[in-house]
């Protein structure tokens, strides 16, 4: 497959790997958001209303786009053309690669987890403790871990 020569697959993987890092660092913080909501905003309170202003934000321009960058640049529409025309296409049954989307789906579950989450908030609920929040917040981080070591280290490849 020809790319132009401003789409290099470096350039492509770099704004995938900022993608990435952007749509971690959202996951990690709004969990943080979720356990100081939980702990000092009464459903309905003047404080209530502004963690959902910031949670929602964080959710809408952050998470949200960063998320759908990264699977956009990363996971099937970009780099594994890319990939794939360098490569092959039997990467994709390579256990480093399968590592990568186990973890992949874990963060697109999680994502979900705390999207939904948040739907529970603006209906006044509190869905999970602060100690649960606080717990969970650097799930992100280790499947962040696990899916760049696969794919920096290949490991087990053919």
């Amino acid at each position: 497959m020809s790319w132009p020569g401003f789409l290099s697959f470096d350039l492509l993987r770099g704004l995938h790997i900022i993608a990435v890092i952007a749509w971690m660092a959202g996951m990690m913080y709004l969990p943080r958001l979720y356990a100081y909501h939980t702990e000092t905003a009464p459903p309905g309170s003047e404080f209530d209303a502004h963690f959902l202003v910031w949670e929602r934000k964080l959710l809408k321009i952050i998470i949200n786009p960063s998320m759908s960058l990264a699977w956009v640049l990363g996971t099937g529409l970009i780099l594994w053309h890319v990939y794939a025309a360098r490569e092959g296409w039997s990467f994709l049954a390579q256990p480093w690669m399968l590592v990568k989307l186990a973890a992949v789906l874990f963060l697109s579950g999680w994502h979900g987890f705390l999207a939904g989450s948040y739907r529970k908030f603006t209906a006044g609920q509190r869905p999970r403790s602060a100690k649960f929040w606080r717990a969970t917040n650097e799930l992100p981080f280790l499947a962040a871990v696990v899916a760049v070591l696969a794919v920096t280290l290949q490991f087990w490849a053919r």
